[in-house]
């Protein structure tokens, strides 16, 4: 048997894997970033507002066509159909609720009845972001942030926004509109010209990094953790228990790439349409970002590792979910936002199994921190504690930052746990099915259900020192 060195193993890693995962990855998207280059280009022009609406609804239709050829059309119906509900409502003071119900319905219908698994997991991503577009406009009505409910092409052009319809991120209706507007932001032509020109160059620069998420996510990583689990499996004082640990963690890192990989990418098309920036007494900052990868790779908490997965979904599950049921607690809120997040991502049970486990395990960690900040006076509370806070021990405290060590250990940890149940070696008709309960079951019985032992033992010790 023939044993690779360093040298010929990395050569075979990039020429074998790096470069055609690559290519293979701008031949699917070169098209999209196009297409969001040419309407930002033409949004800069004094069209009528109707015309920019309707070119970005051709735009997104496109795009559509082109990931997902003519099943593309249960996308346009929900998008019909939440229209309908909406002028139908016109005159109610709950349309977001409504809304809400309807795409629940549909969502459901089409997941059991309507089209097969596989096609319908394929357009789950682009249904998740109509429904969360749709969703935050009926809100945006009731609580008066909008005055007036937009009109058919308006909102098309908002269901159907170039740089969201496939990849996200979600944006407020009143980004989009700041999008197509495209006002100006440098008098001149050149000045204009300039601005435009650095702000694409510096959004493909920042973004290099998403073809190595990647490649990281679909190779680099799993042959780099399957190489540490056989070092590991020729060492006779290696336990199974190691090597299952190892290999949970390689599932979860693997899937958290993939994630950056797709986030990256829709800040890119985000950018390159136009949305995605601040005003800032006429200083125009682009600060759209979709996930912070450091801080779930090297979390402080998993209430950090929650919020910084996806910036814009945590933003809109806590403005439209969290706090239009706070009525009910804390508590069953929380429960109703991860399953309302479970619901978008469709009726598969590893997820759903994945999201509700979250919601214990960051409602625990939450509870638990912030009895012991208030016992001790520390800043070791989930989130981190702006610099005049109350507390007597701050972070430069070697007790406090031993604390928020142990806590960002105990982080990973539940990331190992939950991330094994994308299994990097299944079929990709498995992937594309959905994991069963079966899966799941089995996945964590491995380890012997380890992370949910474990925030059942902070709970009952929260509950005692309470």
């Amino acid at each position: 048997m023939h044993t690779f060195t360093s040298q010929e193993y990395f050569q075979q890693l990039i020429e074998g894997c790096v470069i055609p995962t690559t290519e293979q990855g701008v031949q699917q998207i070169w098209q999209l970033l196009a297409i969001c280059l040419g309407c930002r280009v033409l949004w800069r022009l004094s069209l009528p507002t109707c015309l920019k609406h309707l070119s970005t609804v051709a735009g997104g239709f496109y795009c559509l066509y082109h990931f997902f050829q003519l099943q593309m059309i249960w996308v346009v119906l929900l998008s019909l159909l939440c229209y309908l509900v909406l002028f139908l409502c016109r005159h109610s003071s709950h349309r977001g609720v409504f809304l809400s119900i309807t795409i629940l319905i549909y969502l459901l219908m089409g997941e059991m009845h309507m089209v097969d698994t596989a096609s319908w997991h394929k357009m789950r991503g682009a249904q998740m972001i109509v429904a969360m577009k749709a969703i935050s406009l009926g809100f945006d009505l009731d609580r008066g942030v909008l005055l007036t409910v937009p009109s058919p092409v308006a909102f098309m052009g908002y269901i159907y926004f170039v740089g969201t319809v496939i990849f996200g991120p979600w944006i407020s209706f009143s980004s989009y509109l700041q999008a197509v507007e495209s006002r100006k932001m440098y008098s001149g032509v050149y000045s204009g010209f300039l601005h435009f020109s650095l702000n694409f160059i510096h959004t493909v620069s920042d973004r290099d990094l998403f073809f190595s998420c990647y490649n990281l996510s679909f190779f680099t990583f799993p042959c780099f953790l399957t190489a540490l689990i056989l070092k590991h499996r020729k060492k006779r004082k290696a336990r199974g228990v190691v090597i299952r640990w190892l290999r949970a963690y390689e599932n979860a890192v693997s899937f958290h790439f993939s994630n950056y990989f797709v986030g990256f990418i829709s800040e890119t098309t985000a950018t390159l349409s136009g949305a995605g920036f601040t005003d800032e007494k006429d200083h125009i900052r682009w600060d759209l970002v979709v996930s912070k990868p450091l801080n779930v790779e090297l979390p402080r908490s998993m209430v950090e590792v929650v919020t910084s997965w996806n910036l814009p979904m945590s933003h809109w599950l806590n403005s439209y979910v969290f706090r239009s049921s706070l009525t009910l607690g804390t508590f069953p809120a929380i429960i109703v936002t991860y399953a309302a997040s479970a619901l978008l991502h469709g009726l598969s049970f590893h997820l759903a199994a994945i999201l509700l486990s979250l919601g214990f395990i960051t409602y625990v960690e939450h509870v638990l921190r912030k009895r012991l900040s208030s016992i001790f006076s520390a800043c070791i509370l989930s989130k981190r504690c702006p610099p005049a806070c109350s507390h007597q021990y701050k972070m430069q405290n070697p007790l406090v930052w031993a604390v928020n060590l142990a806590f960002g250990i105990l982080a990973l940890f539940h990331l190992a746990y939950l991330g094994c149940l994308f299994d990097v070696d299944a079929d990709d008709s498995v992937e594309e099915q959905g994991y069963g309960m079966s899966h799941t079951i089995a996945k964590w019985s491995e380890l012997n259900w380890a992370s949910h032992w474990v925030t059942f033992g902070c709970w009952v010790f929260y509950r005692l020192i309470r």
